[in-house]
């Protein structure tokens, strides 16, 4: 099952920051992360790519959702 971060309803960069907190502590598991602004899921994208990371993203009912992995 993987981590799940919901950052509905939070500003960019707030986001960012709890993808980077869920990176931060990664042990191999997939994170989740659902957000509900296109900005974000850019921001996101661009800042887990950077970290080495790969990601998909989908959207459902309004809300982006980020499946984060190595």
């Amino acid at each position: 099952m993987p981590k799940f971060v919901d950052a509905r309803g939070r500003s960019c960069p707030e986001p960012v920051m709890m993808t980077k907190q869920a990176i931060d502590s990664f042990d191999g598991e997939e994170i989740k992360v659902v957000v509900d602004t296109r900005v974000a899921v850019e921001n996101i994208k661009r800042y887990v790519q950077n970290q080495g990371f790969n990601v998909e993203d989908g959207e459902y009912e309004g809300d982006f959702s980020l499946l984060i992995k190595k």
